[in-house]
């Protein structure tokens, strides 16, 4: 039993061997060539126009998709200078919206910076066309097909009812088609990242108009992925309560996807971002997930299709729509959750397969963060919080491996007296256990137990972005950020700046010897190969989680040092001395 045990140890780790250099070796490689290409297309990158089809080019009411041509994009001041425009000014956001298009296409995050130092630029989420990767929200109608109705169409200049939007101050847009019609869009956004947009047309032709309301968010480029199996980057969406995600290479590769719902929300989401349009809740919706390639340059475009609205003669009709433009807090996306009844909001976040742990996890950190007045302490609270609730089972599991541990040397003697007979060797181990009140398998179940726990608190701390440029002592001034010393200029004594495969940090080492530390308390391997092996276990991690965010290393260093304290006092106390023999 213990060399089935030690069988599927070894295969977990040569999993995660594996996942590592997929990870650290493969990944980098994918991301150069990635970059390269990412230049190759800014070079010919268009302003991006999406076509929105007219009468004249459908038979059938459709959806907006489609890119316009490429040319070379422009500096981002440049792309911002090509429309007039109304500011938009909030706490979290100052920027745009562009009068030609009427699009929502300048959103910048005022409080989270590209990079740790104050000085650097706050975040671009969203871009102008003309920019070199435009990335804008629009919304509109389509009129049915063959009907010759002059629409607002990208190259439309809109007059603008203010020259600021603030959170007490809506925006209305307005733009006359000379034929009768006039179409209106107010524009509301609150203190955080949430767009109201109204659309609203008023019909003076003497003639009834159908229409169908549309929205779209539309990016250029193919942004840079963490591109970790754990985590999705890309279009998603919420459709009758089942999320949906797309990987931007399926798009590319298996083409347009479509989808029916009521209610519903769509969107695009990087690890710490997202962009999403949420249109009338309770109504039907058709939904799209687009790729384009123009002049070798991608283009990803999410949008909703509503029903036909009619409106009549001398009428008029309107519809309104969210955007959420910012970042992916947990509880604001719950806010807005249950204040727009907005369906699995807060799945934007990657909470993964175990959301039902990862989200109270979640909230649990903030709590400690709230109380201890930094994340890294919450996270060694939290996994203190866990250890306790998991203190019976993992007693059990190291009394278990204690016991094994003490019957070690017997069951080396059996394996060099009977290691040619399995049979025998197999009657007399189970005879031993069975004197000694020995289970094999009672220290591997409670492991196994607390295994998805364990992941999920791991997820948590991979997609949380209160971790990200969060600061905890000493030299760790960013928890989303690898340890930045290395052992091999001796952590900064040593004036050389070692090659990035050379950054293991103080804490990773930490890591490595409390790993060292836990395994020599643990049964050993009876096979001289296996504990060769397992002895050069806590190395190659130390070197794997090297480059991980210093927050799970020291989860996984505190983990490892209460498991080494608790699994010491219980050998202590079954009268085993020589532990660490």
């Amino acid at each position: 039993m213990t060399d089935q045990k030690n069988m599927i140890l070894a295969i977990v780790l040569s999993v995660l061997i594996l996942l590592g250099f997929q990870f650290f070796v493969e990944r980098p490689k994918y991301e150069q060539q990635r970059a390269q290409q990412a230049q190759e297309q800014a070079q010919q990158q268009a302003g991006s126009e999406s076509t929105v089809p007219t009468p004249g080019q459908q038979a059938a009411p459709g959806v907006p998709g489609g890119a316009g041509g490429a040319a070379a994009g422009v500096g981002r001041d440049a792309a911002l200078a090509l429309s007039p425009r109304v500011k938009v000014s909030t706490p979290s956001v100052q920027g745009s919206i562009a009068l030609k298009g009427a699009r929502i296409d300048d959103v910048v995050l005022s409080n989270y910076r590209v990079a740790l130092d104050p000085a650097s630029p706050p975040i671009h989420l969203l871009d102008p066309s003309g920019s070199a990767q435009p990335y804008y929200a629009e919304f509109g109608w389509v009129s049915a097909g063959g009907a010759a109705v002059a629409l607002p169409s990208p190259e439309s200049v809109w007059s603008a009812s203010a020259d600021t939007l603030t959170p007490d101050a809506p925006v209305t847009l307005t733009w006359d088609n000379g034929q009768g019609l006039t179409f209106e869009r107010t524009v509301a956004v609150d203190k955080d990242y949430l767009f109201s947009v109204k659309q609203r047309v008023v019909n003076r032709t003497g003639e009834p108009v159908t229409l169908y309301p549309y929205g779209l968010i539309s990016r250029g480029g193919t942004p840079a992925t963490v591109d970790f199996y754990i985590l999705h980057e890309g279009p998603l969406g919420v459709f009758d309560d089942t999320l949906t995600e797309f990987k931007y290479a399926d798009l590319r590769e298996d083409g347009d996807v479509k989808k029916t719902a009521t209610g519903g929300w769509i969107g695009i989401t990087d690890k710490y971002w997202l962009a999403a349009l949420v249109p009338g809740q309770g109504k039907p919706w058709t939904y799209n997930f687009r790729y384009t390639d123009s002049n070798r340059t991608d283009r990803y475009q999410v949008d909703y299709l509503g029903e036909a609205m009619s409106v009549a003669a001398g009428g008029e009709a309107a519809v309104e729509s969210l955007l959420f433009a910012g970042a992916k807090e947990v509880k604001l996306l719950d806010r807005y959750e249950e204040q727009h009844g907005i369906a699995n909001f807060d799945l934007a976040i990657d909470f993964g397969w175990f959301y039902f742990l990862t989200k109270p996890f979640f909230y649990v950190l903030t709590w400690l963060h709230a109380l201890l007045g930094n994340f890294g302490l919450a996270i060694l609270g939290l996994t203190v919080i866990i250890k306790l609730l998991f203190f019976p089972l993992a007693n059990k599991s190291y009394k278990s491996m204690a016991k094994m541990k003490e019957l070690t040397p017997k069951l080396q003697e059996m394996r060099e007296k009977y290691g040619d007979d399995r049979q025998r060797l197999n009657e007399e181990m189970m005879a031993l256990y069975k004197r000694e009140k020995v289970n094999p398998a009672a220290g591997c179940l409670p492991i196994l137990i607390q295994i998805p726990v364990f992941f999920a608190l791991y997820k948590t701390l991979f997609v949380s972005i209160e971790m990200r440029h969060a600061p905890f002592y000493g030299w760790i001034r960013d928890l989303s950020a690898p340890d930045p010393t290395s052992l091999f200029n001796l952590f900064g004594l040593i004036p050389w700046d070692p090659p990035q495969f050379l950054m293991i940090g103080a804490w990773p080492v930490l890591m490595g010897l409390t790993m060292f530390l836990q395994q020599k308390l643990n049964p050993q391997p009876t096979d001289p190969v296996q504990a060769k092996v397992f002895m050069f276990l806590p190395i190659m991690f130390t070197f794997l989680l090297g480059h991980f965010a210093a927050g799970l290393v020291i989860y996984w260093t505190w983990n490892n040092l209460l498991s080494i304290a608790q699994q010491a006092i219980i050998m202590r106390r079954m009268g085993i001395r020589r532990a660490l023999s």
